[in-house]
Parts: C-alpha cells; sequence; structure tokens
C-alpha cells in the first residue's frame, strides 16, 4: 500500500475535526474521558466591548489555560490575578486539581508566579531571545 506525506499550511476544518476526533477516540480508549469543557473568563465594560480574557478548558482534572490577555488600558490593575482566580475558582467547581499555563513574557511569568505558579518546564529562544516557561499550579 502507497501512503503520501503531505504538509498544508491552510488545513480545512474537516482535517482538523477528523484529526482532533480521532485523537479524542484514541485517547479516551486509552484513559478515560477528558471531559473537556471550555472555560472563558471575560472582562468587559459597559458598552459591553471586551477589555480582557482568559480562554482555556478543564479536561482529566486539568485547567489549561491557552490565552491570557488584558488590554493595555486594564494593565496594572490587578486584572490578570482577578481573572486567573476566577478561572480556578470555576475548575475547582468543575473538580480539577491542578492548573497549567506557558508564556514567554517576563511580565506575565512574574504575575503567574504571584498567583502560585510554579515552573516545571522551559525553553529556550522560543521564541529567539526568550524562554517559554511552562508553569503549573495545585488548586
Amino acid at each position: 500500500m502507497n501512503h503520501s506525506i503531505t504538509i498544508l499550511d491552510e488545513p480545512s476544518s474537516d482535517e482538523l475535526e477528523i484529526i482532533g476526533e480521532r485523537l479524542s477516540a484514541f485517547n479516551t480508549d486509552d484513559v478515560g474521558p477528558a471531559g473537556k469543557q471550555a472555560l472563558i473568563v471575560a472582562v468587559r465594560n459597559e458598552s459591553n466591548d471586551l477589555l480582557a480574557g482568559i480562554s482555556g478548558y478543564t479536561a482529566w482534572g486539568w485547567l489549561y489555560i491557552q490565552w491570557l490577555w488584558v488590554d493595555e488600558s486594564l494593565r496594572g490593575q490587578n486584572m490578570a490575578a482577578r481573572m486567573l482566580q476566577a478561572a480556578e475558582d470555576e475548575a475547582v467547581k468543575r473538580g480539577c486539581h491542578g492548573a497549567y499555563i506557558d508564556t514567554f513574557s517576563p511580565i506575565a511569568l512574574k504575575v503567574y508566579r504571584r498567583q502560585g505558579y510554579e515552573a516545571f518546564g522551559k525553553l529556550p529562544d522560543f521564541p529567539k531571545g526568550r524562554t517559554r516557561t511552562f508553569l503549573s499550579k495545585a488548586l
């Protein structure tokens, strides 16, 4: 049987869906259902404009924080810590026992450490000149 390997820089939504579904099925068979559930923390002004937010999910008893963003107008006001606390509180309600996040921003790294996250891994030069740090926290 012949196979071909191709590289795509613009995969179709069907391809992404198939890969995700099949990996999820494999993992479910291997370790049990993930119970994956999206988690968003949103900070809005009186006009309902999004000014800060966290995007992530909970699965297998862990909170994963994929993105954390704070508009410049709210920086320096402890907003990241408040959003992290809200996400962690929700994760605990969902039965999570840990949280993890990564960053290459020295400023974000300080925020996460103040919130109780501890580094468990690093990738130097990711991106060039920075170190991507992976952090976790028991909830």
